[in-house]
C-alpha cells in the first residue's frame, strides 16, 4: 500500500509489494568509493621516485646555480654571475651558437629524409628490407655510433672510409700523383732552382741521354704504375731521359746508373727551358723514359715544383669549420630511421581515397605530395620534429667521442659545456648548474608546444 510522501509524491509502504526508491549516494563520497585512495597508493611510489630524481635535481641546480665554485657565497652580480659568465664566455658562446644550429639542422633534415624514404619505399617491393636497413642504426649506442664514425672521418685515407672515397673520386678527374720529398744528391746533375723545382747543372744535347736521378722517396710511396726504370736509347733528332728512384733496396747500386731493381718516377714532369722560356715538356712514363723534341736542343732540364706537391689528402671532416656539420651527419646517419618509421606507419593511415581522387583529376605525383599526403601527414611530422629538437638539445656522446680534443671548443655543445664546467679540470659547479638551468629553459618552450599540440589533437 502506497502513502502519500511529503512533497506530494507516493512511497512504498513497507512490506508491500511495490517497488522501492535506491537511497540517494551520501555527499563527499567519490563515485568509486575507496578506490581514489587505492590508485593515490600506487601512483604514491612513482611520485616518490618523480620527486627524489627530478625535482630535487632541478630544485638544488637552480639553487647551486646562484653561488660560486666553492659552494660557500653567492656568485657576483647579487648572485647572477655564473649566468654573467655564461653570455659573456666565448667558449660557452659557441656551445651556445652550435646548440642552435643543432636545433635548426639535425631534426629538420632527419625528418626530411625520413618523409622521403617512407613515400619512395611505400611502393617497391623491397621497401621492408630498405626501412630495415635504414632503422638498423637506431640499435647502435651512441657511444658505438661515436667510434664508427671518429674512424669514418680519419683523415688518412688509407683507414678513414669517407676521405678514402673523396679522394678516389678527386683522382678519376685530377691527376694527384706527385712526390713532396724527393730531391736530388749532391752527386746528382741536378740542383736546387728555386721555388721547390730542380734542374740540371749542364745544357743537355741531342743524342746524348738525359738522366734525373732523385731519392727521398719510400719505395711504398711510389704509384702504383711504376715499372723498373730503363736507361735511355740516344736518340739524334730529340732528348731522351730517365727520371727514377736512385735507390737500391738493401744497399749497392751506383749513384747515376739505372740500376736493375730501381723504378722509375712515372707522371713525373720535365721541362726544357731556353734564356728563362719553356720550349718543350714532357712527362715520364712508367718505366720514368721521357722524349722531347729538337727544340730542347742546348736546353736546361727543369723537374717543376708541381711534381714535389704534397699529394691530395682529402677534406679534413674533423677541422674547425667541418666538425659540426660532420656530426650531424653522423646523427642524422642514426636517427634518420625513427623517422622514417614513424612517417611511413602515419602514411599507412591515410584516406587513400583522397590520393586516388587526386591522381583521378590529373595531379601529377609531385602535387599530390605537396598538397594532400603532406598536409594529412602533418601532426606525424610535427611529433617528430618536436621529438628530435628535444633529442638534439641535450646531445653529448656524439660531440664528446667524435671531435678530437684540439677541435672540442668548436664542436661544443651546451650539454658537453655542462659536463666539461662541473667536472673538468678547472671545475665550477656553480657554472655548471646555470648552463644545466638554462638547457632546461631551453626545452621548456618545445615541451609547452608539445603539449598544447596533443591537447589541440585529444579535442578533435
Amino acid at each position: 500500500m502506497a502513502t502519500a510522501a511529503p512533497g506530494g509524491g507516493t512511497a512504498a509502504a513497507p512490506g508491500g509489494g511495490g517497488g522501492t526508491a535506491a537511497p540517494p549516494p551520501r555527499r563527499g563520497k567519490s563515485v568509486n568509493g575507496g578506490r581514489g585512495v587505492v590508485a593515490a597508493g600506487f601512483l604514491l611510489p612513482a611520485l616518490l621516485l618523480l620527486g627524489a630524481l627530478v625535482l630535487y635535481p632541478i630544485g638544488f641546480s637552480v639553487y647551486r646555480s646562484f653561488f660560486d665554485a666553492s659552494g660557500d657565497s653567492l656568485a657576483g652580480s647579487g648572485g647572477f654571475g655564473n649566468y654573467v659568465e655564461i653570455f659573456s664566455d666565448d667558449t660557452i658562446l659557441t656551445a651556445v651558437r652550435n646548440n642552435a644550429v643543432w636545433v635548426v639542422v639535425a631534426p629538420t633534415v632527419a625528418t626530411a629524409l625520413g618523409l622521403v624514404f617512407a613515400v619512395l619505399t611505400e611502393r617497391v617491393c623491397w621497401g621492408t628490407a630498405f626501412k630495415l636497413v635504414v632503422f638498423m642504426p637506431m640499435a647502435i649506442s651512441m657511444l658505438a655510433a661515436g667510434i664508427i664514425f671518429r674512424l669514418v672521418y680519419e683523415q688518412d685515407p688509407e683507414r678513414g672510409v669517407a676521405n678514402a672515397v673523396w679522394v678516389g673520386v678527386h683522382d678519376t678527374f685530377a691527376e694527384s700523383a706527385g712526390y713532396p720529398k724527393a730531391r736530388p744528391l749532391p752527386v746528382h746533375p741536378l740542383k736546387a732552382a728555386g721555388g721547390g723545382a730542380f734542374v740540371t747543372r749542364e745544357p743537355v744535347r741531342a743524342g746524348t741521354p738525359a738522366l734525373l736521378p732523385l731519392v727521398g722517396v719510400a719505395p711504398t710511396d711510389l704509384p702504383s704504375d711504376a715499372r723498373p726504370a730503363k736507361a735511355p736509347a740516344p736518340s739524334p733528332d730529340g732528348i731522351t731521359g730517365t727520371t727514377w728512384l736512385d735507390f737500391t733496396r738493401g744497399g749497392g747500386g751506383t749513384p747515376n746508373t739505372v740500376d736493375a731493381t730501381e723504378r722509375g718516377l712515372p707522371g713525373m714532369s720535365v721541362e726544357a727551358v731556353k734564356d728563362g722560356k719553356v720550349v718543350a715538356t714532357a712527362k715520364a712514363g712508367a718505366d720514368g723514359v721521357f722524349t722531347l723534341p729538337a727544340a730542347a736542343d742546348g736546353a736546361l732540364l727543369r723537374l717543376p715544383a708541381d711534381n714535389f706537391r704534397e699529394r691530395y689528402n682529402g677534406v679534413d671532416w674533423l677541422g674547425p669549420s667541418l666538425v659540426t656539420p660532420a656530426i650531424i651527419g653522423s646523427y642524422v646517419w642514426m636517427w634518420a630511421g625513427f623517422a622514417m618509421v614513424l612517417i611511413a606507419a602515419g602514411l599507412a593511415a591515410l584516406p587513400r581515397e583522397l590520393l586516388e581522387a587526386a591522381r583521378v583529376d590529373g595531379a601529377s605525383e609531385w602535387q599530390v605530395f605537396r598538397r594532400i599526403t603532406v598536409p594529412l601527414l602533418a601532426p606525424v611530422l610535427a611529433v617528430v620534429l618536436v621529438t628530435l629538437m628535444i633529442n638534439v638539445l641535450k646531445i653529448f656522446d656524439l660531440v664528446f667521442i667524435i671531435a678530437p680534443g684540439s677541435v672540442q671548443d668548436d664542436a661544443n655543445v651546451l650539454a658537453l659545456q655542462l659536463y666539461r664546467s662541473s667536472f673538468g679540470a678547472d671545475a665550477d659547479l656553480g657554472v655548471g648548474s646555470a648552463i644545466s638551468v638554462l638547457l632546461l629553459l631551453l626545452v621548456i618552450p618545445v615541451m609547452v608546444f608539445n603539449i598544447r599540440r596533443i591537447r589541440k589533437e585529444n579535442r578533435r
